[in-house]
């Protein structure tokens, strides 16, 4: 197996680069079709979410793939090409390996430790599965970083971090207006992190908690649930006027709060959280008399440089520990299809050389004939035991020698016989039904 990913993050590119390659449903959807489809690439899969779009795909060339799949993020982002690629990474294989267990322990997110990014790695494979684009080595890939996520946030408080977020902004919101008791506060969003800001909002004590959601029913149960009310996205300007912090998380396509939405604020100061990307707030509103804005990027360096940092640590030596465990089993793995095919070669052997001694010596008695057909088995096994277990113990160190190679020149091992296992449960076609080449 060989991993690559391509991909653009917060870690590497400025907000509005991230905005100009973001993708709806429909568009992701044909992203991974057409990933699929690339002239090297065999699974396909992408993650993309508010802050990073990544294409993950196993391919047999590692060259003109990168070239490729970097061309169709420069492509979405509709901008040069000298633009774009400094701020495109790529990871290979166990670099690749790497840097998912990382993502999905929410250490390479904006805000540590969030929870959303674990859902959306599910999601993203998911999608690969529901469109045939994931075969064997991504799902196994997938589903390692995944059960790695779910340990890192059981094993340690790495989850805080993200609630941590919201509290800062909050006490940034508290610097320019003041203790919140009594405000009125508006969240606009009713998702993953709306619902952490409404959460928090409510231990701290507000006047009034009003919810805005396109999803008006979402909104109205996310309202209800912390004693507040929701109000529809078409009265989102009477709410600004009437608000004294403002935190906006939907996400949205565009803009929601402009400049002249907001006005002139010296008489009741308003601070606006922006915790949405793309923005959900003008930055040009934070300009304005008595208005504040919160952004996204300042809170996160500052929870980087918070208390959370012990945790970061903490998960750090996890993600080392698994990654490295993945990498052993997958080497491990890999010799696998080289030592069954020698294993059945020897099966082979054994069962000829019974035929030819029976047609030697047709009077053999049948327990005559099991003693001699357990002593012939027990010979190769013997035979074949110490280079299957040394063979599983070299794969494990780093290197450029193949010892499954090796191993099958040595024996001889038809490489059709290697090939029948190695990919036991894919069609000879690969997913998709496209052809392996």
């Amino acid at each position: 197996m060989s991993v690559l990913v391509v991909g653009i993050s917060h870690n590497s590119a400025p907000v509005a680069m991230l905005e100009s390659v973001s993708v709806d449903a429909e568009a992701l959807h044909k992203m991974v079709t057409d990933v699929a489809h690339s002239e090297h690439v065999t699974e396909a899969a992408v993650i993309a979410t508010c802050n990073r779009l990544e294409i993950y795909t196993e391919v047999e060339r590692f060259h003109g793939s990168v070239e490729e799949l970097s061309m169709m993020i420069v492509e979405r982002a509709g901008t040069s090409v000298e633009a774009m690629l400094p701020h495109l990474y790529v990871h290979y294989d166990d670099g690749a390996v790497s840097h998912l267990f990382q993502v999905a322990a929410g250490l390479d997110s904006m805000a540590v430790g969030e929870a959303q990014i674990l859902g959306q790695t599910r999601a993203a494979l998911q999608l690969g599965q529901e469109l045939g684009t994931v075969g064997p080595a991504l799902n196994s890939l997938f589903q390692q970083a995944l059960r790695v996520g779910k340990r890192t946030r059981a094993e340690t408080d790495i989850d805080r971090a993200a609630p941590s977020l919201v509290d800062s902004a909050l006490a940034r919101a508290e610097e320019s207006a003041g203790s919140l008791g009594g405000r009125r506060m508006l969240v606009i969003g009713a998702g993953a992190m709306a619902g952490l800001a409404a959460a928090t909002v409510s231990r701290r004590g507000v006047g009034e908690l009003v919810v805005l959601s396109r999803t008006e029913d979402r909104a109205v149960r996310l309202a209800a649930e912390y004693g507040g009310r929701a109000a529809p996205l078409a009265g989102l300007a009477a709410e600004v006027a009437a608000a004294d912090v403002v935190i906006a998380c939907a996400g949205a396509a565009g803009v929601l709060i402009g400049t002249e939405m907001v006005g002139d604020r010296s008489d009741r100061p308003l601070t606006l959280v922006d915790l949405a990307l793309p923005h959900d707030v003008d930055p040009a509103a934070g300009e304005l008399p008595g208005v504040t804005l919160v952004g996204l990027a300042a809170l996160a360096e500052e929870l980087h440089h918070s208390e959370a940092a012990a945790e970061v640590a903490a998960v750090r030596d996890i993600v080392t520990q698994e990654v490295a465990a993945f990498l052993t089993a997958r080497r491990q793995a890999s010799v696998t299809p080289t030592v069954v095919a020698l294993r059945s070669m020897a099966t082979s052997v054994v069962d000829a050389e019974m035929a030819r001694l029976e047609a030697r010596l047709p009077g053999l008695d049948e327990a005559t004939r099991a003693e001699v057909l357990q002593a012939i088995r027990r010979v190769a096994d013997k035979l074949l035991h110490e280079p299957t277990v040394r063979v599983k113990e070299l794969a494990d160190q780093t290197g450029a020698v193949s010892y499954a190679a090796a191993l099958a020149e040595l024996f001889a091992l038809d490489p059709q016989a290697v090939t029948a296992v190695t990919r036991p449960d894919v069609p000879e076609d690969g997913p998709k039904g496209r052809s392996r080449r």
